[in-house]
């Protein structure tokens, strides 16, 4: 080989080293989501709970319905005609929305979602959730859950 076909090889095999970074590349940083909820209550008959899912300052709400606990041998599972309401606010701010939506519990646990948004860092969030049925007085479960970011 000569003289010029190995200084041309070198060189390309330097440029190609040369190019790759001196330093390892930054992974792109992602936030942790974080869920709290509030206690359970007994609501229609059934186990009820609002939940926050919170992403640095963004929030999504949801309400949860599920059996108290396992069904007695030989017992039939419930099937409730719900209606739901799942309101969420940051205290003292914007309105997170408000839905009312009908659900059939069937016995698995049911989520029911649609309400969130972004709030400012340092909010509060407020979220109700309430489910009703027919014979069965309304009552919100709540949560106040900070966003600290």
């Amino acid at each position: 080989m000569s003289r010029i076909a190995l200084l041309a090889t070198a060189a390309v095999g330097l440029a190609l080293f040369g190019a790759a970074p001196a330093t390892a590349a930054h992974a792109p940083t992602t936030t942790a989501t974080t869920v709290t909820c509030g206690p359970s209550a007994l609501r229609v008959g059934l186990s009820t709970k609002v939940c926050a899912e919170v992403t640095g300052n963004s929030v999504q709400l949801y309400g949860q319905i599920s059996l108290l606990g396992p069904p007695s041998p030989g017992s039939t599972l419930p099937v409730k005609d719900l209606t739901t309401t799942l309101t969420g606010n940051a205290v003292g701010g914007t309105s997170l929305g408000h839905l009312v939506q009908p659900v059939r519990f069937q016995a698995a646990t049911t989520q029911v979602r649609g309400v969130g948004g972004t709030v400012p860092c340092g909010s509060t969030v407020h979220a109700e959730f309430t489910s009703s049925a027919l014979g069965y007085p309304s009552s919100p479960v709540t949560l106040d859950v900070p966003v600290t970011c």
